[in-house]
């Protein structure tokens, strides 16, 4: 019996054993699936996260494109809150400075930028150009800047107008047309070419000259005028009158030489003297501290009273550095051996 009870006992263990291997193994299968489950939610999951953005940014994509192509599809609307705002309206219209070029030259824009920081705010500008010189003024951001500001004018001559040579400019210059036609409610003109500038250091305003019917540089201490139109101040009330009874014959004498003759006979016309006009501008007889410099022919021309003597020259290009902008300069360094710096080169001894 007891045997029988042992076997039995044996035999329950048995059972007992292989249960607890089965439960062990059922557990075992049991967190495996679970882990396996969990890892398939994970790795689902990291994928959905992948995905997301790059489907948000092709969605945004996508509905991007539809938009600007449905802009596309719209007609263009343009508000203007200020309709009937003349940006022009801000400067004095019968105050206007004419630079006329029609060489496309380097220095246009730069010395046309500096004659709008030293010219008195009020005035307005106009470059009157040909095709290329006007293109090439066009081009800058600055001047385009001007241009939308009511500042600057950009104008082609038209025909029968040419800029092609010093006579075309004589005959614009004494054609009444041209005043009426461009200039029309303009009464001080300041007319400067490419060789001409006006200094920032000068204690003087061209607005200190309004009183005057012509102002300008003198061609020698005894001129009765004020000689050299290339910088000059004009009134061209004054002006109109004298071309209102003569015109000038075509190639004769410089128009502002010809206006000259008869502005000192017009009744009642004020035009500077040369103790005055010195002041005013320098060309041919030296002043300390002028208002501007007009410089013949671009520095080919150089009168020697104002340009000969080294210390007189240093003088000229301290008090005015914008002469740089129109003048070619050369350093010392690259001076020939026994230069003089006035003009001559000296030998040595051989």
């Amino acid at each position: 019996m007891t045997t029988a009870i042992g076997g039995s006992s044996s035999l329950l263990q048995k059972i007992f054993v292989i249960n607890r291997t089965r439960i062990l193994l059922g557990l075992s299968l049991v967190f495996v699936a679970r882990t396996a489950r969990l890892t398939e939610l994970f790795t689902l999951s990291w994928v959905i996260a992948h995905i997301i953005p790059h489907y948000k940014d092709t969605v945004k994509h996508l509905a991007a494109e539809k938009y600007h192509d449905a802009l596309e599809h719209l007609p263009a609307v343009k508000v203007d809150w200020n309709p009937d705002y003349d940006p022009k309206k801000q400067f004095n219209a019968s105050k206007v400075a004419l630079f006329i070029e029609g060489r496309p030259l380097p220095h246009l824009v730069p010395q046309l930028l500096h004659m709008m920081a030293v010219v008195p705010p009020d005035w307005r500008f106009m470059f009157l150009g040909t095709n290329k010189s006007a293109v090439s003024v066009s081009r800058s951001f600055a001047t385009q800047y001007h241009e939308a500001n009511g500042k600057l004018d950009i104008v082609i001559a038209p025909k029968p107008w040419k800029l092609d040579s010093k006579e075309a400019v004589f005959r614009l210059m004494t054609d009444k047309r041209f005043y009426d036609e461009f200039l029309p409610d303009v009464e001080w003109l300041l007319k400067f070419e490419a060789d001409s500038i006006l200094c920032a250091n000068s204690d003087d305003s061209l607005n200190n000259w309004l009183d005057y019917d012509w102002a300008g540089a003198p061609r020698n201490a005894e001129d009765r005028f004020s000689g050299n139109g290339g910088l000059s101040l004009r009134r061209l009330s004054a002006v109109k009158r004298v071309l209102g009874f003569q015109s000038r014959y075509n190639d004769t004498e410089p128009e502002d030489e010809w206006f000259g003759k008869r502005m000192v006979l017009l009744p009642g016309a004020k035009v500077s003297s040369t103790e005055e006009e010195k002041q005013f501008a320098v060309e041919d007889v030296w002043h300390e501290k002028p208002m501007g410099f007009h410089v013949r022919g671009g520095g080919e021309q150089l009168a020697d009273d104002v340009w000969k003597n080294p210390t007189r020259r240093k003088k000229n290009f301290e008090y005015c550095p914008e002469l740089a902008i129109i003048m070619p300069m050369k350093l010392e360094r690259e001076r020939c051996e026994g230069d003089n710096k006035e003009g001559k080169i000296i030998k040595g001894p051989e």
